[in-house]
């Protein structure tokens, strides 16, 4: 899950500081969050999900694909 979370954010060219402005929190404790030295809140994987548009699931390692098919999903 960590090492995904870091390539989503490298991918992009993105710093960790941007992470941590959109979740509300410090950039140390953002780092914490891809080093696996703090867990996630379930608000903030929700918040990353949308920010990459990709799933939970994708994030925390339960799913392949980073871009789902959600097709006709509520809320979509």
């Amino acid at each position: 899950m960590y090492q995904r979370l870091r390539d989503l954010r490298e991918d992009r060219d993105l710093p960790q500081r941007v992470l941590a402005e959109l979740l509300h929190v410090s950039q140390a404790t953002y780092s914490r969050y891809e080093s696996g030295g703090l867990d996630i809140p379930s608000g903030a994987l929700i918040a990353l999900a949308r920010f990459y548009h990709t799933s939970v699931d994708y994030i925390l390692g339960l799913a392949e694909n980073p871009t789902p098919d959600w097709g006709d999903s509520p809320g979509r």
